[in-house]
């Protein structure tokens, strides 16, 4: 008898953590990731020819990498965070406030909050942006 009540109390337990584990989003199960693993990390698709990845996150900053294809946009928007982004790959029109700038990889923008931003994909390419604080927005 105790032998399967430790089994059933084991499988209750297991199936217990599997569930709240499988009602997280991607996003959510990077909060606080200290080790990030790029191929365990699934694609969201947030727009034509645009993906993102939340790689890991606290309260008081996050990392997302955004994938552009050829001609992909980030239309221009503004937030209360401040961000940094690092260009990996591609070539990018950047526009923060009313200059534009083109960028390629290896370069860089850091934009203040509530600024005026977006960016135009020229040549396929990877963004890795840092916010701060986090974006509560993206893992809703």
């Amino acid at each position: 008898m105790k032998k399967i009540n430790i089994t059933l109390v084991l499988f209750f337990g297991i199936l217990l953590v599997s569930s709240h584990l499988f009602a997280q989003s991607p996003a959510q199960l990077a909060k606080g990731k200290q080790f990030i693993i790029d191929a365990d990390i699934p694609w969201q698709e947030i727009g034509p020819g645009v993906k993102r990845k939340i790689m890991s996150y606290d309260e008081t900053m996050m990392m997302v990498k955004i994938d552009f294809q050829k001609g992909g946009i980030g239309a221009p928007h503004k937030h209360v965070h401040t961000q940094m982004s690092y260009v990996e790959s591609g070539v990018f029109e950047v526009t923060i406030a009313d200059k534009k700038q083109t960028l390629k990889k290896g370069d860089g923008y850091y934009i203040p909050s509530n600024v005026m931003h977006g960016a135009v994909c020229i040549e396929a390419g990877v963004l890795i942006d840092l916010f701060t604080p986090m974006r509560e927005d993206f893992v809703k």
